[in-house]
Formats: structure tokens, C-alpha cells, sequence
């Protein structure tokens, strides 16, 4: 039996305008779901801080079970689920399968964060136990994008209801399935009871909303910088933490002892996977001058070989852009960059939302696709003559998310590594990796640090209560 009707994924009823979930690669409607106000964000946020104490008072190991078995369901439901990945999202199945494979991994591993221990005890002056105890923060609120849709929710929602926690979720509308519906599904099917998880597909508005609600006293937002600024700002004058992760123009050096047979399809995986639309996405490749025109002429090689297509119908290696809006903005940045005097050594072109993966050279600090974020299949490709040169143009980006270093001498990778700000750091790989045990986060305009993964969701999902108990009454002087 599908987890997923489109008569009955919405329990709640909402009080926005329908809105209809459409296939990007053919512009099909795969169904309606009816998108959230700003009451119904208080209304869920009400009901979610209602059900929420009964729920951390449970049992570690009934909380823990409730994940376990939402892991279990994202493997049993691999074949339907990713059908909504690749259609709704326009997602080769190979990308689709590593997010269900994510998905279940952080459901596993935040069935571990319910038994952690909880505190410590304290050393104290006085005659009493003084101890630290971590205590859920209530209601988490979850804003989530697009573009890896499964895995940018259930990394925040997983930890946060194993911590004690109810969650309330607004998916990206465009992804309001994938991104939302198939986790309230997924959790309603594990057993967690009632109210703890509402899925509120949502514009700005109930953004706003979730973010002003002083029944969520937490955050957690992927997306773009302009909008995590906003976000940030607005938790800020609630006096509510907001975790942020944020866009990126990650850079992937290529030192002179490189080995271009090897290194070609790493660079392009970081730039073309999942046609670009990642927060990690290698947007800027720094290769050694003695590499560079062989590097730029067998990047674009690769490039040309690629198929681009319908996911859901054809083998392909990219699918659709995921609207016209983020077709004008690719479209427009290359453009504009060969406007400049950048070369178009690859792509470039597009039949309806299927962009061509696109190689660039000759770009320089001005050139738009290389100083901002694309958020497409877009690789600039630019020369430095020295290691220091490599660095500086590294660090000189606003973002600071990941980093890849390409070279046989991997101390010297680390070395270089330790010059530039980043959050992230892979060595001998491209920009694009992630793994539920691992932090995530990055620094600058990509975010507020690791806010996922292991030690980091207890910071994220749980507040540090100071407890001292005492057998008499303590005496005072007055």
C-alpha cells in the first residue's frame, strides 16, 4: 500500500490557495496540496507545544523506536519514494536513491541521540548535587528548500523529535511532496504519536510566521544568504536561535602534481550533480596554470558528453532545472559573464528548463558566474601560478561553506586547507558530500557553523538547564 495518496497526504486543512505539484522536466500536475497562512503556522505551533511535553516525558527508547522504524520505512518505501524525488524535484534516480539512503541514516542515527547522556555532574561549594541536564528547547521550527529536499528536512526534523521535541516543517511548495508530505507519511506510518510533526507547505508568509511564533523558540533554516539574512534578523529581535546554512561558491583547487585523468570527473560531479542546484556545488575551479588549458579543454570534453533529460524517462546524467525562475537567473549570470569576456568552452544553452552543463575560462574577479552563486551546471574555470595565489583566491569569496584540494601530497593539502575559512574540507574530492554523522554547517555568508550531525544537534535541539538539590533547606543571614 503507497505511503503517499494525494486525496489524503494533507490531514490538516489549510487555509491557503491550492497550489499544484508539478514535474519540472514535463510540466505535468502530479497533484494539489493547499498551502499555509500565517494562522494556520500559530494554530500548528499551538497544537505542537501542546503535545510536546507528554512526548519528552516518554521513554528514551520508545522515542528512539519511533526513528528506528521511520528508517526502516524510508528503505521499505524506496520505490515510491523515489518516484517523488525525481519527478517533483526533477532528480536523477541516483541522487534520489542517496537522499533516501541520507534520509534513513539520519532517522538511525537520531535514534542514538535519545540515549545520549544527558548532562554532568558538577563539582559545587555548597553541601548538594549540582548537575546539568539537557532539556528539549519545545517546538523546532523547520524551513527547507528545493533542491535536495529529503535530506534538507529530515536532518533537522529526525534530531529534533529524538531529542523531545515537535517539529513544525514548511517544505518549499515546489517540493511540498518530497520535501514534506513523504516525512509526515513516513513518521505517521513509524507511530509518532499525533501532533508532534505538522507539514505546512508555505510561501513567505508562514515563514515569517514560524519564525515570529513564540511557541517556536527555535529555528532551523536552509536556503539562500539573502533570505537566511532575513530569517536570522527577525529570530534575533524574538530572541530565538536560529541555525542557518546557507548558499555557497565553493572552491576546488587543483595543484600542479594533480593527475587530470582522475581529476576530471571529480570536478565535474561537484559542479554538474544534480544540475548544480546544491548549496556545495564547486562553482569556482582553481587549477594550477600548468594544468589549466588541458584542464578547461577536458572539462568541457566531459561536459559535451553528458546527457541531459527527462529523469524520470530516460537514463540521463542531469534533469530540468526546477523552474523558469531559476532558469533566467543560470541563464542570465552566463550571459553575462561571456558579456565580460569569458569563453563559453561547453553548454550554455537550454531547450525549455534543460540546461546544457556549461564550462567557462578566462574569468576573473568580476565575472558574474564566478563571484556569485549560480545554483546551476555552471563551472568557471580560472589560473593561479602559486600556491599562495591559490589560497588568496579561495578565501576571497563572501562564502565559506566547502572547500576540495586536488593533489598527491596530502600533507600539503592540509596545509593549505589551514589558510582558508570554510566549514567543510575534503582533500583529494570535489565540494559535494555529506553523511548524517558528520557536522555540516559552514562559516561567513554560508552560515552560522555546523548546526548537523552528531554533537552539533544537541547544541541545535536541546536547551542546558542547571539543576542543585540539597537535603535541608540552605541557611541564609538574612
Amino acid at each position: 500500500m503507497p505511503l503517499l495518496d494525494p486525496k489524503t497526504w494533507q490531514s490538516r486543512t489549510l487555509t491557503g490557495p491550492e497550489h499544484a505539484v508539478t514535474e519540472p522536466a514535463t510540466g505535468d500536475t502530479l497533484g494539489t496540496v493547499t498551502l499555509a497562512g500565517a494562522e494556520d503556522v500559530r494554530t500548528a505551533a499551538a497544537d505542537a507545544r501542546a503535545a510536546q511535553a507528554e512526548w519528552a516525558r516518554l521513554p528514551h527508547f520508545v522515542r528512539a523506536g519511533v526513528l528506528r522504524k521511520a528508517g526502516d520505512l524510508f528503505a521499505a518505501h524506496a520505490d515510491e519514494l523515489r518516484e517523488w524525488i525525481v519527478r517533483e524535484s526533477g532528480s536523477i534516480a541516483g541522487k534520489a536513491d542517496f537522499e533516501l539512503h541520507v534520509a534513513a541514516q539520519e532517522c538511525y542515527e537520531a535514534a542514538a541521540l535519545a540515549s545520549r547522556p544527558a548532562g554532568q555532574v558538577l563539582p559545587s561549594e555548597a553541601p548538594r548535587l549540582s548537575y546539568t541536564r539537557r532539556v528539549p528547547v519545545g517546538v523546532v521550527g523547520v524551513i527547507s528548500p528545493f533542491n535536495a529536499p529529503l535530506i534538507l528536512s529530515i536532518r533537522s526534523v529526525a534530531p529534533a523529535l529524538a531529542l523531545g521535541n515537535a517539529v513544525v516543517l514548511k517544505p518549499d511548495p515546489r517540493t511540498a511532496v518530497c520535501g514534506g508530505l513523504a516525512l509526515a507519511a513516513v513518521f505517521a506510518a513509524a507511530g509518532l504519536p499525533e501532533g508532534l510533526l505538522h507539514v505546512l507547505p508555505g510561501g513567505p508568509e508562514a515563514g515569517q510566521a514560524l519564525v515570529a511564533d513564540p511557541h517556536v523558540p527555535v529555528i532551523s533554516f536552509t536556503g539562500s544568504t539573502g533570505a537566511g539574512r532575513a530569517v536570522g534578523e527577525a529570530a534575533g529581535r524574538y530572541l530565538k536561535r536560529a541555525h542557518l546554512e546557507l548558499g555557497g561558491n565553493s572552491a576546488l583547487i587543483v595543484l600542479e602534481d594533480a593527475d587530470l585523468d582522475a581529476v576530471i570527473s571529480t570536478a565535474a560531479w561537484g559542479s554538474f550533480f544534480h544540475q548544480g542546484q546544491i548549496c556545495m556545488t564547486t562553482g569556482r575551479h582553481l587549477v594550477h596554470r600548468s594544468l589549466y588549458e588541458e584542464y578547461v579543454e577536458r572539462l568541457a570534453a566531459k561536459a559535451d558528453s553528458l546527457a541531459v533529460g527527462d529523469p524520470h524517462r530516460a537514463q540521463v546524467h542531469l534533469g530540468p532545472l526546477i523552474d523558469d525562475t531559476q532558469l533566467a537567473k543560470v541563464h542570465g549570470l552566463v550571459e553575462a559573464s561571456t558579456a565580460q569576456g569569458a569563453k563559453l568552452a561547453a553548454g550554455g544553452t537550454h531547450e525549455e528548463l534543460f540546461y546544457r552543463p556549461t564550462v567557462l575560462a578566462g574569468v576573473d574577479d568580476h565575472t558574474p558566474a564566478y563571484a556569485e552563486e549560480v545554483f546551476g551546471p555552471v563551472a568557471p574555470v580560472r589560473p593561479f601560478a602559486t600556491p599562495d595565489e591559490a589560497v588568496a583566491l579561495a578565501a576571497q569569496s563572501p562564502y565559506g561553506l566547502s572547500l576540495g584540494i586536488v593533489t598527491r601530497d596530502t600533507a600539503r593539502g592540509l596545509d593549505l586547507a589551514e589558510r582558508i575559512p570554510t566549514g567543510i574540507v575534503h582533500i583529494n574530492d570535489q565540494t559535494v558530500n555529506d553523511e548524517a554523522v558528520a557536522p555540516f554547517g559552514g562559516v561567513a555568508a554560508s552560515g552560522t557553523g555546523a548546526r548537523f550531525g552528531g554533537e552539533a544537534n544537541l547544541e541545535a535541539f536541546t536547551d542546558v538547564r542547571w539543576t542543585t538539590v540539597r537535603g535541608d533547606v540552605a541557611p541564609y543571614p538574612f
